[in-house]
């Protein structure tokens, strides 16, 4: 799959991010949210910050600050459904999408090494 499809579901990912914190309504959870939103987000920005990397390394460290910031969403997202923060479609749809671009990121990472080999 290419970058473009990289960024596009980074992007709608960010959008159910932001569309899930603002759908919040539990009392107390505004730390919560607040850790989901950065973390969420981060991760299309760091995807769209990689396509004008200065370097292949530079390229690489901002897509594995990428795959971190989705294994750090996930957890967030985990925590939020548990608590009873969020629905199980919410949930699904969001982690879904967060799998997707883990896989999506972890094998955009192993051909960029590859390549600078």
């Amino acid at each position: 799959m290419s970058e473009n499809k990289l960024l596009e579901l980074s992007f709608e990912f960010a959008v159910a991010i932001v569309n899930l914190v603002d759908g919040v309504t539990a009392p107390k959870s505004s730390y919560m949210t607040d850790q989901l939103a950065r973390a969420g987000t981060s991760v299309g920005a760091n995807i769209h910050e990689a396509q004008y990397a200065q370097s292949k390394k530079d390229f690489i460290a901002k897509l594995e600050i990428a795959l971190k910031e989705s294994n750090e969403t996930s957890y967030w997202l985990n925590l939020m459904y548990e608590t009873k923060r969020i629905d199980i479609t919410t949930y699904q749809y969001a982690q879904k999408l967060c799998g997707n671009i883990r896989r999506l990121l972890i094998a955009s990472c192993k051909t960029a090494k590859d390549n600078m080999k």
